[in-house]
């Protein structure tokens, strides 16, 4: 995978958007098929499952996402005024990766999606949220490593199969 390419991964209403990383041409994946190989809607090469945070661009953008996709969603609430939305960013991108075609991690500025984070309650930030099957299953405020990440995101997947 050409880690430039895939470096940025935006979303919209219907899927993520994408630059193929053959051809170079912007292609989409809608939710509903993220977890499944897809392949590029030009050269038919075969996509690389998002390994890197993705931008929410809108609130039907994420709506969409954590409504459709069939893959858990963890999201990071943040704004690029917060230092340690700052320090959690890089951490965020080692999860990304490492949770590959388990999780889709977003990230959400509520700065300039307020509606939002007003609708999530959210009264601090860095916060992540886990969501499944269109509602959120679980929260942590905090900036944490990578590690204590991804050990939030597994309990949550955890008790949220259970309920």
């Amino acid at each position: 995978m050409n880690a430039t390419v895939m470096s940025h991964i935006e979303s919209d209403e219907r899927g993520l958007l994408l630059v193929c990383p053959n051809c170079g041409k912007r292609t989409r994946m809608n939710y509903e098929h993220l977890g499944r190989t897809l392949r590029c809607g030009h050269c038919h090469t075969a996509l690389p499952m998002a390994a890197t945070p993705v931008d929410i661009s809108s609130e039907a953008a994420f709506d969409a996402l954590t409504t459709r996709s069939p893959l858990p969603i963890l999201c990071d609430f943040w704004a690029p005024w917060c230092g340690p939305c700052k320090m959690v960013a890089p951490e965020l991108e080692k999860v990304a990766e490492q949770l590959t075609g388990q999780v889709i991690v977003a990230k959400l500025n509520t700065e300039e999606l307020p509606s939002l984070a007003q609708r999530f309650q959210v009264s601090a930030i860095p916060l992540m949220a886990v969501f499944h099957g269109g509602r959120e299953i679980a929260r942590k405020p905090g900036a944490i490593p990578a590690p204590a990440i991804r050990q939030f995101v597994e309990q949550a997947l955890k008790s949220g199969a259970n309920k």
